[in-house]
Formats: C-alpha cells, sequence, structure tokens
C-alpha cells in the first residue's frame, strides 16, 4: 500500500506533467477544438486506456525490452509515426464549410478513442518514462512492487483525465465558435495538420 505522502507527491507531479506542452494533451486539443468537447473527451478516454497499457507493461517488465531493443523502439515510433502522417493528411483535406448555427458536430465515439488509444500506445518513449517514473516512489518495504506500479498508474491516469478533461472543455467550447466561420475553419484544420504533422516528425526522430 502506497504511503499517503508519496501518493500526493507523485498526484501533484502528475497533474504538472499533464499541463507540460507534449503530444498527447496538443492531440486532445486539437481535437476538441475541431470537433468539440464531447470529441476531446472520447480521444481522454482513449488515452487513459493507452495508459493502461503502459502501466502494465512496466509492471510485467515488457517496457524494459522497449527500452533495451532498438528494434522494438524504432518499430514502434515508426507505426505511431505513420498514423500521425494519416491524421496530418485528413487535417489538411477536411471541409472548411462552416457548421450550421447550433448544429452539434457529428461524432464517431468509437473511432475517437480509438484514436486515442493508438496515439498513445504507439508512443515507446510513454512506457520508457513510466519505466522511469513509476518505480521512484515504490517502496518494497510496503507490499508487493506490482501493485504499488499499478496504484501509481491509476493515479497518473485520474491527474491526467482531469487535466485533459479541462483542455478538452476550453478547447471544444473555443472550437465550436470558431466553426461558425469557413475562414476560422479552414485555420484550424491546417494548424491540427501542422500539429499533427510535427508530432509525427518528432516522434520519428526521437531516440532512446
Amino acid at each position: 500500500m502506497l504511503d499517503g505522502q508519496v501518493i500526493t507527491v507523485f498526484f501533484a507531479a502528475s497533474l504538472m506533467l499533464g499541463l507540460a506542452p507534449g503530444p498527447d494533451n496538443l492531440f486532445v486539443l486539437t481535437q476538441s477544438a475541431l470537433q468539440g468537447r464531447a470529441a476531446g473527451l472520447f480521444v481522454t478516454a482513449g488515452l487513459c486506456t493507452g495508459l493502461l497499457v503502459h502501466t502494465t507493461a512496466v509492471a510485467v517488465g515488457v517496457a524494459a525490452l522497449i527500452q533495451s531493443s532498438q528494434f522494438a523502439f524504432t518499430l514502434l515510433k515508426f507505426v505511431g509515426a505513420g498514423y500521425l502522417l494519416y491524421l496530418a493528411w485528413q487535417a489538411f483535406r477536411a471541409s472548411s464549410v462552416p457548421a450550421e448555427a447550433g448544429a452539434a458536430p457529428v461524432l464517431r465515439p468509437r473511432r475517437l478513442y480509438v484514436r486515442g488509444i493508438i496515439m498513445n500506445v504507439t508512443n515507446p518513449k510513454v512506457s520508457i518514462f513510466f519505466l522511469a517514473f513509476l518505480p521512484q516512489f515504490v517502496d518494497p518495504g510496503r507490499g508487493p512492487v506490482v501493485a504499488q506500479i499499478v496504484q501509481l498508474g491509476l493515479l497518473f491516469i485520474v491527474a491526467t483525465i482531469l487535466v485533459f478533461g479541462a483542455v478538452s472543455m476550453l478547447a471544444g467550447t473555443f472550437g465550436m465558435w470558431l466553426s461558425r466561420s469557413e475562414t476560422a475553419r479552414r485555420i484550424l484544420n491546417w494548424t491540427a495538420g501542422v500539429i499533427f504533422l510535427g508530432l509525427a516528425v518528432r516522434l520519428a526522430t526521437a531516440n532512446r
């Protein structure tokens, strides 16, 4: 069982990490701005599901394999970069026709959820980050290490939901207002495309 002070420090650190600019929160921001608050929340749910995968990977030692294997790291990062390039292509060719006043955007919850999972799981640096970050708060004297890592992973997910949920609400509200303008929507689409493209390059050129 985790110590109360450890929980407090870890949760505060997790909130700060969630606020720091990075691929995941930029992904949530662009999806929320383009498709509304609900879209951002579905993507957030997918990202958090991906975090469950990374937590499990660290707990069972798979993340250590990714860190030690250049092939595994390279394969995973290029799969993720390829998916981001696909999203950039979609954003660049998206329609700029403004939405009807008061009309809700057409959402595909499952697709948005899967996008979040793919975005998170195909970033090998998340597993390596968890491998380096979570064990620092583990005390073998307080019980099974695997159980403590799982608890820390769940706390990190709660912090992520709070931060990314706030990002979804703010960006979604702002994006819905802009979506009524054809020019603003074109700018939103191209901005999202540039962000996706930048994230793809960043991931493809990442080193362990």
